[in-house]
């Protein structure tokens, strides 16, 4: 069987400026990467695509991850080339890949089989550079921040309460907690700090939601590195950091347009971490995209009860997207992982333990059906599913009156997606969804916290100490309480127990601590132990990744 890599080498790929042609870009408004990578300038929306008619928004998430795999990403460029393969006018939106999972453990983004976007190897690694550039906007106020305590502290910035770390695109176990500042006077104020990886940054979130450049800056300003001595909020616009950090950005910013195997059009910009933040591609690319096609798949990190319910309450609230329809991608092995059964006994048929797992399915059903959005079920079609488990979860979603196709574009690409894209389609032609994000504005930090968990999670209670508790209240005080809760904690579980499978209920969530993100607008609640610089596994994926004697990149997956 050919791997990822040999199967996107063997695609014949259109040229760049053919793929825009076709979706109404003229070259006045393409900036080419080479070949087959281009930018395209955001003037295109103000010029020329102002007055034309949205198309259709569709979500793509998922049941709670297992290491079993859902194939998320691959299902989605899946259902893209489906929909142009019925003849609909379709493209797919997606966040870019970090280096650090693709020389990690998890390997690379951009889908698997004969569902892929290519140039595969270059957008899994350097791409057109957006990371980089955000890595050093960010950076650059960490620099700033270091600076202006050093030479004078005119804003009083207490360095014991300085929150602004700094950013590397990598997985780096040994940055997690650095002190800074050391060797003299000349090397400025000695201080602990750390790394995050670039997705955590606070600049990615904000670059992604960003409605344009002008939002852009507004948000950067708005960022808070830290407090006074007093306790009062430092914005980043207080350090006049605002205007450098946006030249960094200016091309980046740009989205950044490929195709997939079947030559349609794709939009992969930005990538936040789908813990720590938001985990969708950014707004100006979706909102570019449904000016330019029918249909626009996209898709949010995880499962639906951090994803979906982040793309809803964060995203769509933010920007005013209001989706059509949900396509909530499922596997016969991972619902068996849900039902009980251990990762190495998957490959045998087992109907009793896919029932099981389906009450995992059914909890991220009706959780999606509390945003007022239609929702049909997509199996992720596996060589090793039998019929009689692909019947079990078809009769169980027909019982909860939910459509249910079966897709096998990982080993047919958009032929093997055309049922599915037929029935979501039609969804999404429909009308029939009445989107509503789950809470209000003006409810409290607090309550909007306890909603979700007891909502989407199942949770009877959230649970915090009084350091926390005062959190919440000091993030009020300051003017922040209108924000939406960006909730960050384990994908494994509908709890914060990552080995508590299924759809628990009952249970607490407890609250370890609560952060800021002025800039991007949302407040993040940290449930449990959550990562924001990962470490490479015992056998990184970097050890099998290698270049051979004909120039070309092996190994990436």
């Amino acid at each position: 069987m050919k791997t990822d890599i040999e199967i996107a080498r063997e695609a014949i790929p259109k040229r760049i400026e053919e793929i825009a042609t076709n979706i109404g870009i003229s070259d006045e408004y393409l900036e080419h990467y080479g070949k087959y990578k281009g930018k395209v300038n955001l003037s295109i929306n103000d010029e020329k695509l102002k007055d034309q008619d949205n198309g259709k928004l569709i979500l793509v998430t998922a049941i709670s991850p297992t290491p079993a795999g859902e194939g998320k990403t691959t299902t989605s460029v899946g259902l893209v080339d489906g929909l142009c393969h019925i003849g609909k006018n379709a493209m797919i939106c997606l966040r870019e890949p970090s280096l650090g999972p693709c020389f990690g453990m998890k390997g690379g983004a951009a889908g698997g089989g004969h569902a892929q976007v290519i140039p595969m190897t270059d957008i899994n690694l350097h791409f057109t550079g957006d990371f980089h550039a955000i890595g050093a906007a960010h950076n650059l106020l960490s620099a700033i921040v270091d600076n202006h305590i050093h030479w004078s502290n005119e804003l009083d910035i207490d360095p014991r309460r300085i929150t602004w770390k700094r950013v590397v695109d990598m997985n780096d176990r040994s940055l997690r907690e650095i002190t800074c500042g050391l060797g003299g006077t000349g090397n400025g104020i000695p201080r602990q700090s750390g790394f995050d990886i670039t997705v955590a940054s606070e600049i990615m979130a904000v670059f992604c939601l960003a409605s344009d450049a002008d939002d852009l800056k507004k948000r950067i300003g708005n960022i808070v590195i830290g407090y006074t001595r007093s306790n009062q909020p430092v914005k980043a616009k207080q350090l006049k950091a605002d205007g450098a950090i946006s030249a960094l950005l200016q091309d980046a910013f740009q989205p950044n347009l490929v195709q997939t195997l079947e030559n349609n059009p794709a939009f992969i910009h930005g990538g936040p971490f789908a813990n720590i933040a938001h985990g969708c591609n950014s707004v100006v690319a979706t909102k570019t995209a449904l000016k330019l096609a029918d249909y626009v798949v996209t898709e949010a990190g995880f499962g639906a009860d951090l994803g979906a319910e982040k793309f809803f309450d964060i995203k769509c609230r933010k920007s005013g997207l209001k989706p059509d329809a949900v396509v909530l991608v499922a596997t016969t092995k991972a619902l068996k992982m849900h039902g009980g059964i251990k990762k190495e006994e998957l490959g045998s048929e087992n109907v009793d333990a896919v029932k099981s797992g389906c009450k995992n399915l059914e909890r991220h059903i009706k959780n999606i059906r509390k945003f007022g959005v239609p929702v049909i079920v997509g199996i992720n079609d596996y060589v090793t599913d039998t019929e009689n488990e692909h019947k079990a979860i078809i009769d169980f979603c027909k019982n909860m009156g939910v459509a249910c196709k079966l897709s096998s574009h990982w080993e047919k690409g958009g032929e093997g997606a055309a049922d599915l894209a037929k029935e979501v389609a039609k969804l999404a032609d429909s009308g029939i969804s009445e989107f509503k994000t789950l809470y209000d504005n003006q409810m409290s930090l607090w309550d909007k916290t306890e909603y979700i968990a007891q909502n989407i999670y199942g949770a009877s209670e959230i649970i915090a100490d009084k350091k926390v508790r005062n959190q919440f209240k000091k993030l009020e005080d300051d003017g922040f309480g209108n924000y939406p809760i960006c909730m960050a904690k384990t994908q494994y579980s509908f709890s914060t127990d990552p080995l508590l499978m299924g759809a628990p209920s009952g249970h607490d969530v407890p609250i370890k601590e609560v952060r800021l993100s002025a800039g991007a607008e949302f407040v993040v609640v940290v449930c449990g132990d959550i990562m924001t610089m990962p470490g490479l596994p015992r056998i990184p994926a970097a050890e099998n990744i290698d270049v051979d004697e004909n120039g070309l990149i092996q190994g990436l997956f």
